[in-house]
């Protein structure tokens, strides 16, 4: 399973009790990534794809029934309790700091992740989008 996470500089993914993650340029960039599996979110997070041309299989539970291959997009999650199942993380850095009181849990090159690529990108929302892959 491949995930994808928007946080701050200091690792927040919600502030507020909101998303951080709300930036169209991203999502169709999560939606580039789908590939031939299948896209997965919280029934919260498929609102934002509302407008792509790929609609998530939203699921309370999405994270324990996405297969090999799938995306699951994920704004609140704790990924710790599903870290073998992970292969992929991508993490999409806004380069700012908010109140955070949701935090990415893990750290993946402390997780036994390698970070294979940086590119920086302009948001709808946001001048600079920082994405960072890391692959297991």
């Amino acid at each position: 399973m491949r995930v994808s996470v928007c946080i701050d500089d200091l690792g927040g993914m919600m502030f507020n009790h909101r998303r951080v993650s709300r930036d169209r340029e991203v999502i169709a960039d999560v939606c580039r990534d789908t590939e031939d599996g299948r896209l997965y979110s919280s029934e919260y997070s498929a609102s934002l794809f509302a407008e792509s041309d790929i609609q998530p299989i939203a699921k309370a539970d999405f994270l324990e029934v996405a297969d090999d291959g799938d995306l699951c997009f994920v704004e609140s999650d704790a990924l710790m309790p599903y870290i073998s199942k992970i292969t992929v993380i991508t993490v999409y850095k806004w380069n700012r700091r908010y109140p955070s009181d949701v935090k990415l849990d893990i750290d993946p090159e402390k997780s036994g992740f390698k970070l294979t690529s940086v590119t920086e990108f302009a948001g709808y929302s946001h001048e600079k989008i920082t994405k960072e892959v890391y692959i297991k």
